[in-house]
C-alpha cells in the first residue's frame, strides 16, 4: 500500500492546494496522512474549531490520518528548530513513499518555511518529493498536471466547506482557480484532446522522483 504524506502549514492548505489529488489517491486504495504544522490562529472558539474542521474534511477526502504539530500561526522563523525536530519525529512514525508540500517560492512566510524544512527532511527520509501549487506560489511551472473527473471537484469544494471559521476566504474562487488551472499550462490542442468531463486540474512540481529497474533473477 502506498504511503502519501502531505505537510502543511496551516489547516485548509492541504485542502485548496490538493484536494482533489488526496481523494484520488484514496480511491486507489493509499494511505493519506495530513500533517499540519500549526492548528491555525485561535478563533473565537480556539484553536479545536481549526482542527474540527480538517476532520470534517478529511472525512470527506478519505484522509487517513490527520495530526498536527503546536507551532503557533505565523512564528514560524523563530521556530525553525521545533518544526525540524517535529518533521523528524513525524518522518519516522512511517517513512513516507511520497511527501507533498508547499512550492518553497510563496508570498507567505510559513509556506517558504514549510517547504525548506519539509525538503531537508524528505530528501533524507523519503524517496519522492513534490511541491503542490498554492494561491500564493511565486513562479510556478508544473512538471504534473493532475486533470480530475467532476465527481472530485465536487468532493473538493465538499471539503473546502467544511472550514467555516475562514469566512475571510472565498472558497468557491478556489474551486473555480482548479476549473482553469490546466488551460493555464496545458496548450489548447492538448487539452481538445482530454476525454469528456475532465476540465479541472491541480498543479504540482517534482523536487525528486526514484524509479527502480525492475529485477530478471
Amino acid at each position: 500500500m502506498t504511503f502519501v504524506l502531505v505537510v502543511v502549514a496551516h489547516p485548509d492548505d492541504a485542502e485548496i492546494s490538493m484536494g482533489m489529488r488526496i481523494r484520488a489517491y484514496a480511491d486507489d486504495g493509499a494511505r493519506v496522512r495530513v500533517h499540519c504544522l500549526t492548528p491555525g490562529a485561535p478563533g473565537p472558539n480556539g484553536a479545536s474549531e481549526r482542527i474540527e474542521e480538517c476532520r470534517a474534511a478529511s472525512t470527506i477526502l478519505g484522509i487517513d490520518q490527520y495530526t498536527f504539530s503546536a507551532i503557533p500561526d505565523n512564528q514560524f522563523v523563530e521556530r525553525r528548530v521545533e518544526i525540524n525536530t517535529s518533521l523528524f519525529r513525524v518522518f519516522a512514525e512511517q517513512r513516507p513513499d511520497i511527501v507533498y508540500t508547499h512550492f518553497p517560492d510563496d508570498q507567505h512566510l510559513d509556506h517558504r518555511i514549510t517547504a525548506q524544512e519539509v525538503t531537508t527532511v524528505a530528501l533524507r527520509e523519503a524517496n519522492d518529493l513534490c511541491y503542490f501549487r498554492s494561491p500564493y506560489s511565486i513562479g510556478f511551472e508544473p512538471s504534473t498536471v493532475f486533470v480530475g473527473t467532476q465527481d472530485l471537484l465536487e468532493t473538493k469544494a465538499a471539503a473546502l466547506k467544511c472550514f467555516t471559521s475562514q469566512a475571510q476566504l472565498d472558497m468557491d474562487t478556489f474551486v473555480k482557480l482548479a476549473t482553469v488551472a490546466h488551460r493555464q499550462h496545458v496548450h489548447h490542442r492538448v487539452v481538445e484532446r482530454f476525454p469528456p468531463g475532465l476540465e479541472c486540474a491541480e498543479l504540482f512540481r517534482t523536487a525528486r522522483e526514484i524509479q527502480f529497474a525492475s529485477r530478471t533473477d
